[in-house]
């Protein structure tokens, strides 16, 4: 498996399937569908096929006559379980008012749903979902994963993806999908390496009353594989962050521009408050220094564009993101795509909008999208943790659009290997790191 895996929008499976031969690729797309049906639903006789006219349809028709020569029956009524063929890769918008209504019925029947390429109302080329659309336990895709099953809202209708071979070559696309093996582009320490050349974090933040969110950051950054972390925070918090991290330096917040000096990455924004002289700060440390930096939390408060040479990287969540573009969350969640192209070309750096489906845009590039199965991470201090990582893997050099991708998955490996599917918190997320990043 490669690092970055093509994810196809609908034009581009158009691309791959220009010149070969249609009825060819049909019936290899049929025989996937009716083979991992019968491979996940041994039991299952009777078979609802719900067909559109289009190919979609007809890959359903065809594995519906597969099915009927294994011995099963297509019915109307009462089926053990539904095909979905109706629409396929080229809905664009809401399916019309009748095709709504039995994408209802299908959803209502109480039976397993296997989906032949997308569920139906489900854009393949976004995963936006402007009306009904069926909830699959098993979508059946050909030759690629589809956009729209990998970015959310479409992501959570899809169920469990397979992959089927219908005899297409492999192509270039706008949308990668990041794996796990992209851990191994991170930079591990050598005998040659110092604390400082093993990657230096400067956290600014950690202000009265949230100084977790720096000492989480901080703690990130180490079990990241950084050499050496700063914190600069206000006075007061100093004490406190003390006892929090026993191996980081910390500096007063007035120093900041002293601590910047040894940094090879700095974290701004964890706990760091939204006043005036907080956004100053902000605005001066993007300004003014010219190392690689990640920008979270209190930093992104009323954030305007800014002009900088080194590497940044946004990482907001959904209502942060909206507050930048001046839109609800609810509009960012049901467009992410649309949301990620505005805050790249609003502010001209990486944007890493976090979610489910975490995705990493900049300009000029393919969108990475990195798909979590960790709803553990829906958790206080996430957002710190993935701060503290990205700044690590930036420190060490790192491309920052495949530090931010690396330190998406980096987190997931690292919440599924603490082995708690409930009542996970951030700290648990940091102990583990080393042997996500290990291998483990």
């Amino acid at each position: 498996m490669a690092e970055l895996e093509p994810l196809y929008t609908a034009d581009e499976m158009r691309a791959a399937e220009a010149g070969h031969d249609v009825d060819a690729m049909m019936q290899r797309a049929g025989a996937a569908v009716a083979e991992e049906l019968m491979r996940r639903f041994p039991d299952a006789r009777r078979i609802a096929l719900h067909a559109g006219r289009g190919a979609n349809g007809g890959d359903g028709r065809i594995a519906a006559e597969i099915l009927c020569s294994r011995g099963r029956e297509i019915v109307d009524d009462r089926p053990d379980v539904a095909i979905d063929a109706l629409l396929g890769t080229g809905l664009e918008g809401a399916p019309r008012e009748e095709t709504s209504l039995l994408i209802e019925r299908i959803n209502g029947a109480g039976v397993p749903i296997v989906a032949v390429d997308i569920p139906s109302g489900v854009n393949a080329s976004t995963g936006e979902v402007a009306g009904a659309a069926v909830r699959a336990d098993v979508t059946v895709t050909m030759h690629g994963a589809k956009v729209g099953l990998a970015v959310a809202p479409g992501r959570f209708n899809a169920g469990v993806v397979v992959i089927a071979d219908i005899g297409l070559e492999s192509a270039a696309t706008a949308h990668r999908l990041v794996t796990e093996e992209i851990l191994e582009r991170v930079p591990a320490k050598t005998g040659r390496d110092t604390k400082y050349t093993a990657g230096s974090v400067l956290v600014v933040g950690g202000s009265r009353g949230m100084s977790g969110a720096a000492a989480l950051a901080a703690r990130a950054a180490f079990r990241a594989d950084a050499g050496y972390v700063a914190i600069a925070a206000p006075a007061d918090s100093l004490p406190v962050l003390e006892t929090l991290v026993l191996e980081a330096v910390k500096r007063p917040l007035d120093q900041v521009f002293d601590a910047v000096g040894r940094a090879s990455a700095l974290a701004i924004g964890p706990g760091l408050g939204r006043g005036e002289e907080a956004q100053a700060l902000v605005r001066r440390l993007l300004g003014e220094t010219d190392v690689p930096a990640v920008v979270d939390a209190d930093a992104l408060y009323e954030l305007e564009p800014f002009e900088r040479e080194a590497s940044t990287v946004l990482t907001p969540h959904s209502g942060e993101l909206g507050r930048l573009l001046g839109e609800e969350s609810s509009w960012v969640d049901a467009h992410r795509l649309e949301a990620l192209a505005r805050a790249v070309e609003r502010f001209g750096c990486v944007v890493l909008l976090k979610g489910a489906d975490t995705l990493v845009g900049a300009p000029g590039e393919a969108v990475l999208v990195r798909e979590t199965n960790t709803p553990g991470l829906a958790t206080a201090g996430s957002g710190d943790v993935l701060t503290g990582i990205v700044a690590a893997f930036l420190s060490k050099g790192m491309d920052a659009p495949l530090a931010a991708a690396a330190a998406a998955a980096a987190q997931a490996r690292a919440a599924s290997l603490a082995g708690k599917p409930r009542g996970l918190v951030a700290s648990d997320v940091i102990e583990t790191m080393p042997r996500a990043l290990a291998g483990d």
